[in-house]
């Protein structure tokens, strides 16, 4: 059983530009603060979708900021989440990968923060009764955990995430439906795999869509994985195309899923 979660939220001083309205957000999950980024257009009125964005292992930085002023600007609210804790961000992969394993290997502590997010998205004036989540890298794998355990999401999307689970989606269980955006030279995600994904995504009847992007490795849609890459001989490279072509397929997907 999952223990309950203490919903704090303290909205620090933001800034306004161009309609959108940036907030620092302070919310926890357990003994833990977690340190959020929510965002919206003020001038849009009423209540719209609530969509999470999560991390890659680095941690919640500018990138995770961006993707989420982004959906802001589609007309959404958006929330950047802190799965680490405290802020906490990583400057070397031995560290990303320490943080993302604690994670990861810890299901029921990724779900307690993750639904403390989804309580503090939820809690914002501007959100409506629908929510959906995407993620990147680390978070891709983590938006798929959610939906497999059966979260009350209406959709969630992985930029080349991971897809292997220790916990296979169970027919009947899943609110989500799925999309998964996914380099196809990527060597993080193997051919089994993803075969295994499909074979339980559809076992499990859930209303999915796997997409392969020729030519794009691992973190194809953040233009500084070139940089890293090449700092630690990684095998990480955007790919401008994908990047372009997967944000365009997110935003036909959330068009159909939130005009039901």
């Amino acid at each position: 059983m999952y223990r309950m979660t203490l919903l704090l939220v303290l909205m620090l001083p933001g800034w306004v530009m161009a309609g959108l309205v940036g907030e620092e957000l302070r919310y926890q999950a357990g003994d833990t603060e977690l340190h959020g980024y929510l965002v919206y257009d003020a001038a849009i009125e009423g209540q719209r979708p609530g969509i999470l964005v999560v991390h890659e292992w680095w941690g919640h930085n500018e990138y995770a900021r961006k993707r989420a002023r982004q959906l802001a600007e589609m007309g959404y609210t958006a929330l950047a989440v802190d799965m680490y804790g405290e802020g906490r961000q990583a400057d070397h992969p031995s560290d990303a990968g320490k943080f993302a394993g604690a994670i990861r290997n810890n299901m029921p502590l990724a779900r307690e923060r993750f639904e403390a997010a989804m309580q503090a998205l939820d809690a914002h004036p501007t959100t409506g009764k629908q929510t959906a989540a995407i993620g990147y890298c680390f978070g891709g794998g983590i938006v798929l955990e959610m939906a497999r355990r059966g979260l009350d999401l209406a959709g969630v999307v992985s930029f080349h995430g991971s897809v292997a689970t220790d916990q296979p989606a169970r027919a009947g269980e899943v609110q989500a439906k799925v999309l998964v955006l996914n380099g196809a030279e990527d060597p993080m995600v193997t051919n089994e795999q993803i075969a295994s994904f499909k074979q339980e995504m559809s076992q499990a009847g859930v209303d999915y869509r796997f997409i392969d992007y020729p030519g794009a490795v691992h973190a194809f849609t953040n233009p500084e994985a070139d940089r890293f890459g090449e700092q630690f001989g990684l095998p990480l490279a955007y790919h401008a195309e994908a990047d372009r072509q997967s944000w365009q397929v997110m935003q036909e997907f959330f068009d159909g899923l939130f005009a039901q």
